[in-house]
């Protein structure tokens, strides 16, 4: 167990600072260029491991961007100005409209065809119908 501590020691330095220094961003490295604090990490794993997070890791962290603690329990969405939060297709009365409008339109144009299709079949009846007495008739 004590032998393997050393190994397992440096594994965890050099995936940590390689994860580190690749998510940095170029500008905020200090000291030396990113590619350089990459090759020294891989060289020299736990001095440039060390190296890295004493001399050029960036100061201060840039991801929390909310004040903390945050007012919406980290719902950003709800930090947003009410004009610029989006709304559930269900609460949104443009939405809602607009569906409506599109509904009695599609009514309307559902309406137009049938009254063609009637229109249509009573023409095809009519130029059916033999002129003279109807035969079937006849027979019965």
């Amino acid at each position: 167990m004590i032998r393997i501590l050393p190994i397992a020691v440096e594994a965890v330095i050099l995936v940590f600072c390689l994860i580190d220094v690749i998510l940095a961003e170029d500008h905020r490295v200090r000291n030396l260029p990113k590619w350089t604090w990459i090759l020294l990490i891989i060289v020299l794993p736990i001095v440039g491991g060390i190296a890295w997070l004493v001399a050029g890791r960036p100061l201060g962290s840039p991801t929390r961007q909310a004040p903390w603690p945050s007012r919406t329990a980290g719902y950003p969405e709800d930090e947003r100005p009410a004009h610029l939060r989006h709304r559930a297709p269900d609460d949104n009365p443009e939405f809602l409209a607009k569906l409506a409008k599109d509904n009695t339109d599609h009514e309307a144009m559902l309406r137009k065809w049938e009254d063609d299709l009637r229109r249509r079949e009573q023409q095809m009846r009519s130029s059916d119908e033999p002129e003279g007495p109807d035969p079937e008739q006849d027979a019965r």
